[in-house]
């Protein structure tokens, strides 16, 4: 592994918490590009790679793979995973601005532009189109060395179905209000089965606006909020947990939490509260999981969780050939696959 040189603006470049915004744009690791571009030409001068690669979501980091590859002729992969320049993201103009040169930059010059999801693929390539044909899938996995060695283990909450979301729940993007809002109508309406629902959050981040949520819609005692864990002992609870949860806003339709792919590992029942026209319901759905309900539905998530305290494994367990091709191995074939056709069509110009 080789470093080059970088400050982050915010620490290294600030005075009194204020710095130029230049040199925040496009991000806060603009300072890495010169340095990175040394020494990667040196990098090729020595190894005489095959291939650059270049990752978003630090838009400097294409930059770096733009010169690169243009002062080499190497090809170069732009893996973008999400959606770059979005209406109203970033919500500073400048940096929208920059934002927007750079993708354009990259697709147009790239070999090939990876997204992880067919939404983003399929708006991208309406974006692009003449570059539809070089604007390509790869999508998140799991680790499955990680869960070969975790063990599961005794029910988290003995006598009460837990449902665990694990990870941050961001307040907008993931908003978690109507969830809350379903849990006080089944307290209404079915107080007997929230009696014997735990919902557990771990490492939620927005500690804060969960407790907020639970003495608002008077569910306190059905909501515990815990700290984080290492990666692995996390990959265990999933497995013990009666049922897993995936929160995704309607604003978000063009992304999939990485998660899912490993609650789909995990093997244990999973509800899906997003919208059914975003990537996120969808892959959920094409995997065998279809018990979902729109994260801004109050009522519709009610219903949901009724049923899935009646029966917790009706429409919510994966198909086991969607579990085992969304393994790291199997995306890892997909990489190579994408790798030759990129290293053949370079060979061909």
């Amino acid at each position: 592994m080789f470093r080059a040189q970088v400050w982050d603006t915010s620490r290294h470049l600030s005075f009194a918490g204020h710095y130029p915004g230049f040199l925040a744009r496009p991000d806060g690791w603009i300072t890495w590009w010169p340095g990175a571009v040394l020494q990667g030409m040196s990098i090729i001068r020595r190894e005489r790679p095959d291939a650059i690669w270049s990752t978003y979501p630090i838009a400097t980091a294409h930059l770096i793979g733009n010169s690169l590859s243009r002062r080499s002729g190497i090809p170069w992969i732009a893996d973008f995973r999400d959606p770059m320049a979005q209406p109203g993201y970033p919500e500073d103009r400048e940096t929208w601005r920059a934002f927007d040169r750079i993708e354009r930059q990259a697709v147009g010059q790239a070999d090939a532009s990876v997204f992880t999801t067919p939404g983003a693929v399929a708006t991208y390539k309406q974006r692009y189109p003449s570059r539809a044909e070089r604007i390509l899938l790869l999508e998140n996995g799991y680790d499955e060395d990680v869960f070969a060695g975790a063990e599961g283990g005794e029910a988290l909450n003995p006598g009460r179905l837990t449902l665990l979301h694990s990870g941050i729940v961001y307040p907008s993007e993931r908003d978690p209000t109507r969830f809350f809002e379903a849990l006080a109508i089944l307290r209404r309406r079915r107080p007997d089965l929230l009696h014997n629902l735990m919902i557990r959050f771990r490492a939620a981040v927005h500690d804060d606006l969960l407790r907020e949520l639970a003495h608002r819609f008077e569910v306190t005692d059905e909501v515990q909020i815990l700290p984080p864990v290492s990666y692995r002992a996390a990959v265990n609870e999933m497995m013990c947990a009666d049922g897993l949860l995936i929160l995704q806003g309607e604003s978000c339709n063009q992304q999939v939490p990485a998660k899912l792919y490993e609650y789909m590992r995990a093997g244990r029942p999973i509800i899906v509260l997003a919208d059914p026209n975003g990537d996120t319901a969808r892959v959920a759905k094409m995997a065998g999981i279809g018990a979902g309900a729109p994260l801004e539905d109050a009522g519709g998530i009610a219903r949901l969780l009724e049923d899935y305290c009646e029966n917790p494994r009706l429409d919510t367990l994966p198909e086991s050939q969607a579990v085992a091709s969304a393994s790291r191995r199997e995306r890892t074939r997909n990489l190579v696959e994408l790798l030759e056709d990129v290293m053949r069509g370079s060979q061909v110009k």
